[in-house]
C-alpha cells in the first residue's frame, strides 16, 4: 500500500512547478521560492494547486578500513524522493512524501548484521541484509495546522528533540508516527509536547509500534553479560515528550526535556546556554548538561534477561562545553561524565547521542562510568559557501569485558573526524558535497580479542555524500 502511494505521488505532482528545499539536519525545512498567489484561497483545489514540491537526490559513498587480518567493508548508495506539501488554508497544511534507495555496488553484505557490519549496511536495509532494490518508504504523511508561531502536527513527520532525532548520517533519516506540538506564547518561552505510537528508524523501510522499533539494531549483552533478547519482548503503548526552553536573559537559556516511555524508563534533560560577547568580534560561549535516567517498573518485561532497562537501575550523566565563536571560527572544549551508577541507555533506532562530546561514527549509549573531552574547531568559508571542521576526542570507558556498565563490549579510544562540506553556486546550486574521515585508536590492549576490535577501533571511516536538492 506505502508503495502504491508514493508512486501516486511522483506521478501527481508532476505538473506542480513551485519549488520546496528542505535539508536534513540543522536546516530542517527551508522553502526556495515564492508560492502563487490567486485570488481563491479558502478552496482544497487552491490549497492543492498551489502547493510546493521538493525534490531530493542523494549519493553516498561509504569504506571502512580496518586493521590488517580484519575485513574491510565498501558500499555504494544512491536514491531519490519528492515531497509535497500544500498551501495553508485556515491554517491547515497536507504533507507527504517518499524515498527510494538502490545499492549501486558494495560489498557482500547479505552475510552481514547489525554487530559485524555497524557502517555500510546501514546504508541500506539492515532488517534484510541482501535488499539491494525493494528499498523504499513512505516517509510523511501528515496534516500540519499553524498559527502564529505555533504548529501542530499529527501523523508521520521528522522529529528533532534531544533523544528522538533524524540522525541522518545514512541515506535516510529516523521519522516518527504521532501528535507533536510546538507553541511560542512569547520571545522568551517556547513549549512543545508529543506523543507517539510509531517509528521508522534509519536504515530500515517498515514502520514498528514503539515497542517493536526497540532491538532492531544490536542488542548488545544484559547487566550480566548473557546476550540481550529484549527484541519482540517488550511491552509499550508509546512515548511522551514534553520540553520548554526560556530565555531568562539575553545571555543566558534554559531548557528543561522529559522522555517517558511507557513501562519502560523515563529520561529528564536539564541545559543552560549561555553567551556573551568578550571582544567585537569574538563572542564566548559555554552550556551545562544533566541528564537524568529511572527505570519504569520491570523496565520493559518481568523477566530480566528480555528487558531492556535493568529494574530499579539509573544512570546520570554530566556534560560542560566552553568556546569562542567569530565569523570566521567556531572552537569549544567539550567533557562529558556518565557516572558508575548504571548504564546510559538509549534506543539507537530512535537517535543520536544529545552528548556535546558526540562525535559522528561513534556513541556512548550503553555505557556508564565514562570520562569523555573533545576538542572542536570549525573554520567558516563564507566566500566559497564551505565549512571545515576538525574534531578530536578521549573517550576513557570501563573494561570492554564489564557487561554491567559496557553494554556493546567497546574499549576505551580515541577519535580524529575531519568533516568538509561545500554549497555551489551558480549552474551548480542545489547541489551539496560532504566528506567525512573519522579515525578511532584502541586504548585499552589488554582485551585484543577481534570483536572488540573489528569496526569499533584501529579503524577509518570514509564517507562522501552527495545531495541535490530542487
Amino acid at each position: 500500500m506505502e508503495k502504491i502511494i508514493t508512486i501516486l505521488l511522483l506521478i501527481a505532482i508532476t505538473n506542480t512547478t513551485n519549488a520546496q528545499h528542505q535539508e536534513i539536519g540543522d536546516k530542517a525545512e527551508m522553502w526556495r521560492g515564492k508560492r502563487k498567489q490567486s485570488a481563491d484561497s479558502t478552496s482544497l483545489l487552491h490549497a492543492f494547486k498551489n502547493g510546493q514540491v521538493h525534490g531530493h537526490f542523494r549519493y553516498f559513498f561509504m569504506a571502512t578500513n580496518n586493521e590488517k587480518n580484519l575485513s574491510d567493508y565498501y558500499a555504494n548508495a544512491v536514491g531519490g524522493g519528492i515531497k509535497y506539501e500544500t498551501a495553508p488554508i485556515k491554517g491547515f497544511q497536507f504533507g507527504l512524501s517518499g524515498f527510494y534507495v538502490f545499492n549501486i555496488g558494495s560489498s557482500d553484505l547479505s552475510q552481514s548484521n547489525t554487530t559485524t557490519n555497524r557502517y555500510e549496511l546501514g546504508l541500506f536495509d539492515i532488517t534484510n541484509p541482501g535488499n539491494k532494490n525493494n528499498i523504499d518508504r513512505l516517509e510523511e504523511l501528515y496534516l500540519k495546522y499553524s498559527w502564529k508561531k505555533s504548529h501542530i502536527t499529527l501523523g508521520k513527520q521528522l522529529l528533532n528533540t534531544p533523544f528522538i532525532n533524524l540522525q541522518d548520517g545514512r541515506m535516510r533519516p529516523t521519522e516518527v508516527g504521532g501528535i507533536y506540538g510546538e507553541l511560542v506564547p512569547n520571545q522568551k518561552l517556547k513549549l512543545e509536547g508529543a506523543f507517539l505510537y510509531q517509528i521508522s528508524p534509519r536504515s530500515t523501510v517498515e514502520w514498528y509500534k514503539i515497542n517493536e522499533s526497540i532491538g532492531i539494531n544490536s542488542q548488545g549483552l544484559n547487566i550480566d553479560g548473557t546476550p540481550g533478547d529484549y527484541k519482540d519482548n517488550l511491552a509499550s503503548k508509546g512515548i511522551v515528550l514534553m520540553g520548554a526552553e526560556y530565555t531568562l536573559h539575553k545571555n543566558l537559556t534554559s531548557k528543561i526535556n522529559e522522555m517517558h516511555v511507557d513501562n519502560i524508563f523515563n529520561t529528564v534533560l536539564l541545559q543552560a546556554d549561555f553567551s556573551k560577547e568578550v571582544t567585537s568580534s569574538n563572542k564566548l560561549i559555554a552550556a551545562v548538561q544533566y541528564i537524568r535516567q529511572d527505570a519504569i517498573n520491570n523496565g520493559g518485561n518481568v523477566d530480566q534477561t528480555k528487558t531492556y532497562f535493568a529494574k530499579n537501575t539509573i544512570s546520570n550523566s554530566l556534560g560542560l562545553k566552553v568556546g569562542l565563536t567569530n565569523i570566521k571560527w567556531q572552537t569549544s572544549l567539550n567533557y562529558n561524565r556518565i557516572g558508575a551508577s548504571g548504564r546510559y541507555q538509549m534506543p539507537r533506532e530512535w537517535g543520536r547521542d544529545p552528548f556535546f562530546t558526540f562525535l559522528a561514527r561513534e556513541r556512548n549509549e550503553g555505557l556508564g562510568d565514562v570520562n569523555a573531552i573533545v576538542i572542536k574547531s570549525t573554520r567558516l568559508l563564507k566566500k566559497t559557501h564551505s565549512k571545515a571542521q576538525l574534531a578530536l576526542g578521549y573517550y576513557d570507558l570501563p573494561a570492554a569485558n564489564n557487561y554491567k556498565l559496557n553494554k556493546y563490549g567497546m574499549p576505551s579510544y580515541t577519535q580524529i573526524n575531519i568533516d568538509f562540506r561545500h554549497e555551489f553556486n551558480d549552474f551548480f546550486k542545489g547541489l551539496e558535497a560532504q566528506l567525512l574521515i573519522a579515525y578511532k585508536t584502541n586504548l585499552d590492549n589488554t582485551l585484543n580479542i577481534n570483536k572488540y576490535i573489528v569496526n569499533k577501533v584501529n579503524m577509518t571511516n570514509y564517507n562522501v555524500v552527495l545531495n541535490y536538492h530542487f
